[in-house]
């Protein structure tokens, strides 16, 4: 991939990437890429190489082997051009709680070139701080302060930005709020956001495609939409019951039975037949829903149930 602007809308391409740490592989050949405009979702268990993976595409790490692009650029070959496209945060924002939201900015711009004051205001304008930005750190609210954090990352108008649990320990209306504002981030300003979460019912309403992985090895990458329909199901009561399963197994594989509840998969728009085959062998349908499951669902069935990070 040859660097600049321009050649794609993938913005983060990962191909390969593995660790090896002593004699142990953490990070087995992951592959995934980032699109212009959209929010990501990493997912993975406790050990599963998660925040290991995201040192890496930052570059506190080095991968043993495989390859980072960022904006073209190879984040090994070409570091500085592939880091200036780059805005993150990971665990919890470094900020001097001393100084006042303004002060911090100002520090942190004088490390790069090119950020003036307008730059400054243009971003604290955009995390919604204009009104408290020069009291001190030290006064402002957790969500503030994740804020302030992300306006450092978006100083140098970068096209990527990572968030590692960008919601870690908000209340529910703090979490809704920065849920929106990393959409507004993606959709308004085009930036390609990947964010890490345990909130799987955050990733859900936030985020356009999700990464799971689990063991050092990505086992799912697909739209929210694409990764829930896959499982989606119908529930069904019949009466007699054993007659009504029996017919169903004749249909569809597998049929599954949770108390008085029947579950298949969905067939669409064989619905009708299915529903229609049940009546002509003498089974009343006394309920049928369908049923979407959570992203949670999805993630214990992937990760063979285990915590999520």
């Amino acid at each position: 991939m040859a660097g600049g602007e321009g050649l794609s809308e993938i913005t983060l391409a990962v191909q390969g990437l593995r660790k090896i740490i002593g004699k142990r592989e953490i990070i087995h050949n992951l592959d995934f890429e980032l699109r212009r405009g959209e929010v990501f979702g990493f997912l993975g268990p406790n050990g599963a190489g998660k925040t290991t993976t995201i040192r890496m595409l930052v570059g506190l790490i080095k991968p043993t082997s495989g390859s980072i692009h960022i904006c073209g650029y190879d984040l090994h070959k070409q570091y500085s051009e592939a880091m200036s496209n780059m805005g993150c945060i990971v665990e919890n924002p470094e900020l001097y709680t001393y100084l006042s939201g303004w002060r911090n900015l100002e520090y942190f711009a004088r490390m790069m070139d090119g950020i003036d004051e307008a730059r400054m205001n243009e971003v604290i304008r955009l995390v919604g701080l204009d009104a408290r930005i020069h009291d001190k750190v030290k006064t402002y609210s957790l969500g503030m302060r994740q804020r302030l954090g992300i306006a450092q990352a978006l100083l140098g108008r970068p096209k990527v930005l990572i968030l590692d649990e960008p919601t870690n320990g908000l209340d529910p209306s703090g979490i809704r709020e920065m849920r929106e504002f990393i959409r507004y981030l993606a959709e308004e300003e085009g930036l390609s956001v990947l964010v890490s979460s345990h909130l799987l019912s955050e990733i859900q309403l936030m985020c356009d495609r999700v990464a799971i992985i689990s063991k050092g090895r990505v086992v799912r990458v697909d739209t929210v939409h694409n990764l829930l329909a896959h499982q989606e199901r119908v529930h069904w009561k019949l009466s007699p019951m054993p007659q009504g399963i029996q017919v169903l197994q004749r249909l569809t594989d597998p049929v599954e039975t949770e108390g008085d509840t029947v579950k298949t998969s969905y067939p669409g728009q064989e619905i009708g037949r299915w529903n229609q085959a049940l009546v002509e062998a003498g089974v009343t349908v006394t309920e049928m829903s369908r049923r979407l499951p959570s992203l949670e669902d999805l993630f214990l069935e992937l990760t063979g149930g285990e915590g999520i990070e």
